[in-house]
């Protein structure tokens, strides 16, 4: 999975990669810290030691050359899913188009292998406006929400599974519960053997 991938168009480009680039973390992690509070987000020790294991990818967008959009994914090819850890769009370019525009470009990424499925990302499940609109944004760009609520041990906000799948491919699960069993287990690799 070392390979890297670009697309630009007009202003608009898109870089993914899953090596450790030290200026490509450098240009994303503003956007990643001003979108999750210190205590919603992984550590950089923790993002780093992902990457060491192959099972991080880092996905910028950039908009006239700044950094504009940025997200944190995981390939998990055994169970033949994408699960996006983290996705942020800068608060100035929020409501304007580039979040959908910059998660197709991820969705076309995790297309051309053949094993994937579809993508899976988690969201918090607290009945807030800010929840209601995060969780309109991944079904207008095809999602499935999931019923199931799931509470982690470690944090206070119970999160809710969301899934695409790929067309011609063997659906995801619309299970919430099965769906967190890819999340959880993404997430205790990431953090076991840091």
């Amino acid at each position: 999975m070392a390979e890297e991938i670009t697309v630009e168009r007009a202003e608009y480009s898109y870089y993914s990669s899953g090596e450790w680039e030290e200026d490509l973390w450098r240009a994303a992690e503003p956007v990643y810290a001003a979108a999750f509070p210190e205590h919603g987000r992984k550590p950089e020790r923790i993002i780093r030691a992902m990457f060491r294991k192959g099972m991080g990818r880092l996905h910028l967008a950039r908009l006239g050359g700044k950094p504009a959009a940025m997200a944190l994914s995981g390939p998990d090819e055994a169970r033949g899913i994408w699960i996006i850890d983290y996705l942020a769009v800068a608060e100035e370019q929020r409501g304007k188009g580039l979040g959908s525009r910059f998660l197709a470009d991820i969705r076309k990424e995790a297309e051309a292998f053949p094993w994937c499925r579809g993508i899976v990302v988690e969201a918090e499940a607290e009945e807030t406006e800010v929840n209601r609109a995060r969780i309109r944004f991944w079904e207008t760009c095809g999602f499935q929400l999931t019923d199931y609520v799931h509470q982690y041990i470690w944090v206070p906000e119970p999160y809710r599974a969301l899934a695409l799948s790929f067309p011609g491919r063997e659906a995801l699960s619309g299970d919430g519960r099965e769906l967190f069993k890819a999340i959880t287990g993404f997430h205790e690799r990431a953090y076991r053997g840091r």
